[in-house]
């Protein structure tokens, strides 16, 4: 986490469980209060959908100063991927391996044991098109199972969808 003046707070979202899934019905992200009743998401979500690291977030405390996800009021333009690495039965080794893959391209990545996952951070400046060939090429091969959590229409563009 980078921030040089800002006060790092903990954000809270709700998750609708469906099918045993996510594993929790709240998600909490580190995030930088924007001293304005949002703040700058500073994490990669494991299972929010629907946002990415760098996103400005309303907040809403509630009673006990717990504070709650509101709408999305500035788009980071990063993309949110979630892989569940199959590779090694998603050692600690594979998960790292898919990390530095991804880190060439530009690509900032952070990995869960419990669920063997690696949750990637695309920023837009990342050659999207290469990205997606190595994530497509990673599925094919079973090397893991992929979820976009949180995509742009330049992520759209770049898939020729």
């Amino acid at each position: 986490m980078t921030n040089p003046d800002g006060l790092y707070v903990k954000v809270h979202f709700r998750l609708e469980v469906k099918d045993d899934w996510p594993p929790a019905s709240v998600e909490s992200l580190w995030a930088v209060d924007q001293r304005d009743g949002t703040v700058r998401l500073d994490n990669i979500p494991w299972f929010v959908r629907g946002i990415a690291c760098g996103d400005i977030v309303v907040v809403e405390p509630d009673e006990e100063g717990v504070r709650w996800a509101g709408e999305v009021v500035r788009r980071s333009e990063n993309c949110t991927i979630r892989l569940i690495v199959l590779r090694d039965g998603g050692s600690g080794a594979a998960r790292q391996s898919v990390i530095n893959t991804f880190q060439q391209l530009g690509v900032d990545g952070e990995g869960i044991e419990q669920f063997r996952m690696v949750a990637l951070d695309v920023p837009p400046t990342a050659d999207l098109a290469q990205v997606q060939r190595l994530l497509n090429h990673g599925a094919a091969k079973e090397w893991w199972h992929m979820e976009e959590g949180c995509i742009t229409t330049e992520w759209r563009a770049a898939s020729g969808d």
